[in-house]
């Protein structure tokens, strides 16, 4: 056994020796793996940045309410008599004075200029309330100061601001016919509220003319992920055509909206690996034909033909390692904390930031190795049954 893994390194070492002969086919061939790996990573760098994104807003602390059927908050409306209704529900965390502890919102589309198109897009404005910051943990205030009650004043999110011209603390901006004075600039941890403006809801109610009506509700769950209680209600009051999903679910099926680009990813990558895999097939095809004399050589001085396959697999796959490691480090550098929008579940705009784990590192060196297995395996097969006589003759 020592005997065949001496020969199989023996016909490795001869292999990179003679790696000059033809390093730019090699080369050629290792960049297109590179290359294939990188567009790969970056597709889901993307999508884990805005899934992580949307993760850090959901809790399993909080429910939220919406219209049954609406599948976002822009989509749904509630009246203040069911927002009474369905915060009497049982399984609703309440407060010292023995009140249900729940936040009804505004969620409205206002417009953005974009920094980086200078072209406008839908920007999300959210009518919150006190009650609405205690639901959100992890709300700070990050420069200026907090709202007020009946003012047109707004308070800007860390992402909002980073992709949006004009919302610097202190400037005024104008909606509609309405204008509006930035007072302040607030961090979530990153997740996907950041990405939107928030007022006091009643004076987004009357700036936008929305009556008395909101979009959805949140309410403080007495037990995590617990929302039964409120589901039965539903259930038993027909007047109730609602939806209830704590706000870890709800924010989980947002994320979908991605699902369409990553799939596009693999799409690419798929038919771009192709291409990879007939440069890496021609390249150890011509590797084997350049040594042809040599690895007839090595067979008749005693040399295994299992010596002669394993040793050019093997450089099939060290070539497109070598490729995958260079498309990941490319697509860490380039694309791991860079930040971006798109547009979510609420047809708005949502900052993230590309994120390039541990794992997907890892799925960018499994593809590579994918692409050096199946592009070695058959010249090495060729490589293994060639005659040493017509080698010596100079061809097969």
């Amino acid at each position: 056994m020592t005997s065949i893994f001496s020969q199989i390194l023996t016909v490795m070492m001869m292999n990179i020796r003679s790696l000059p002969q033809r390093f730019w086919m090699s080369f050629s061939a290792t960049l297109a793996i590179s290359v294939v790996v990188a567009v790969l990573l970056s597709f889901l760098s993307m999508s884990k940045g805005f899934e992580k994104t949307l993760e850090g807003a959901g809790s399993e602390n909080t429910a939220i309410v919406t219209r049954s059927g609406s599948k976002s908050e822009l989509n749904s409306v509630l009246s203040n008599d069911i927002v009474n209704i369905i915060t009497a529900a049982p399984g609703i965390a309440h407060n010292a004075a023995g009140q249900p502890i729940y936040s009804p919102e505004l969620f409205v589309i206002v417009d953005g200029i974009r920094r980086s198109s200078k072209l406008k897009a839908n920007l999300p404005m959210r009518g919150i309330s006190s009650v609405g910051f205690e639901l959100r943990s992890n709300v700070e205030i990050a420069e200026g100061r907090m709202f007020e009650a009946g003012k047109n004043e707004i308070i800007v999110g860390k992402a909002a601001q980073r992709e949006f011209a004009g919302f610097d603390v202190g400037t005024e901006v104008r909606f509609g016919k309405t204008i509006w004075t930035v007072v302040g600039l607030f961090s979530t941890g990153g997740s996907a509220f950041e990405s939107e403006l928030w007022a006091d809801t009643r004076t987004v109610q009357s700036q936008f003319r929305r009556g008395n009506s909101f979009q959805t509700v949140r309410v403080l769950l007495e037990t995590p992920g617990d929302v039964q209680g409120m589901v039965d209600l539903v259930k038993q009051d027909p007047r109730l055509v609602l939806d209830i999903q704590t706000e870890a679910e709800f924010f989980s099926e947002q994320g979908e909206a991605l699902s369409g680009l990553v799939s596009i990813g693999w799409a690419l990558s798929i038919i771009m690996s192709l291409g990879a895999l007939a440069g890496a097939l021609n390249t150890m095809y011509t590797s084997v034909s350049d040594r042809e004399r040599e690895i007839a050589t090595l067979r008749a001085i005693g040399f295994s033909n299992i010596s002669a396959f394993f040793g050019t697999l093997v450089e099939s796959i060290v070539l497109s390692i070598l490729g995958g490691f260079i498309g990941a480090i490319a697509s860490y550098l380039f694309m791991n904390g860079r930040t971006t929008a798109t547009m979510g579940g609420n047809f708005t705009q949502v900052g993230f930031s590309f994120e390039m784990s541990p794992e997907l590192f890892q799925d960018g060196i499994y593809l590579a190795l994918i692409i050096g297995l199946v592009g070695g395996i058959f010249p090495a097969w060729r490589a293994a049954r060639l005659p040493v006589i017509l080698a010596f003759r100079g061809g097969v």
